[in-house]
């Protein structure tokens, strides 16, 4: 055969295996889905993607004659390859075996707020060896799967995403502090699970405002919206000056 009929043969097959795999892409990927299944569901479709393109890879390959002839080599003392291949790539294995058990077992899901080594931050990609979590400063996290299967994690949403926003106020101590709470339980009535407590009396009153949230994201935006509620009502009263 030609060279260049063997070159149109890989272009075409290579040009196949990329189609097949971005069909297959299409169709077992879901959108809105639970933060468990999305994580099966994304790491599923890459392993997939990624054994389609080697497989179409390697046939390309072999269609020509001198590769056939070193496959052929190789396969012959495929023993001694194993074990050099094995050890070579033995973290990247364990990388992607972990990967796969994240998926399954799920310690940690898409959107899970983590904790790692004392940093902090939600998880937002769980690729087949990688793992990217990107921290409340905007940076990204990454840590190898092996790590992460076998480190302790603490995750704060596993069973729920759903978080408590907390904001603290100082009020002085020659204020009504019976009003100020009531002050403040009537500006987050509406809210669920609302708690106004006075925790600490050192210097000025401590008093913390609870309310729950849908999510971390949701928890961050009512902190915020908590701290200007109090403020106005606080102010409009004559709490604050």
């Amino acid at each position: 055969m030609p060279f260049w009929h063997r070159l149109v043969v890989v272009t075409a097959v290579l040009l196949l295996t990329a189609v097949v795999a971005r069909l297959i892409d299409r169709r077992i990927a879901r959108r809105d889905l639970a933060p468990g299944t999305a994580t099966r569901y994304r790491v599923l479709r890459r392993s997939i993607t990624t054994a389609v393109a080697m497989v179409g890879l390697l046939s390309a390959l072999l269609v020509i004659p001198q590769v056939r002839a070193v496959a052929g080599g190789l396969l012959a003392s495929s023993a001694v390859l194993g074990i050099v291949i094995g050890f070579a790539s033995q973290r990247t294995i364990g990388n992607f075996v972990a990967g796969l058990l994240i998926a399954f077992t799920q310690p940690i899901r898409l959107g899970d707020r983590v904790e790692l080594e004392e940093t902090a931050g939600t998880v937002e990609e769980i690729g087949l060896t990688y793992t990217f979590i990107r921290t409340d400063d905007g940076a990204r996290l990454v840590i190898p799967n092996e790590k992460l299967a076998s480190d302790t994690i603490r995750n704060s949403t596993i069973v729920s995403l759903e978080k408590v926003a907390e904001i603290t106020l100082q009020v002085p101590l020659d204020k009504d502090l019976r009003a100020v709470v009531e002050l403040l339980r009537e500006a987050i009535a509406g809210e669920r699970e609302p708690n106004v407590t006075v925790t600490a009396l050192n210097g000025s009153a401590t008093i913390v405002v609870r309310a729950r949230a849908a999510g971390p994201i949701e928890a961050e935006r009512l902190e915020s919206e908590l701290r200007i509620r109090a403020h106005e009502r606080l102010r409009a009263a004559g709490v604050f000056g």
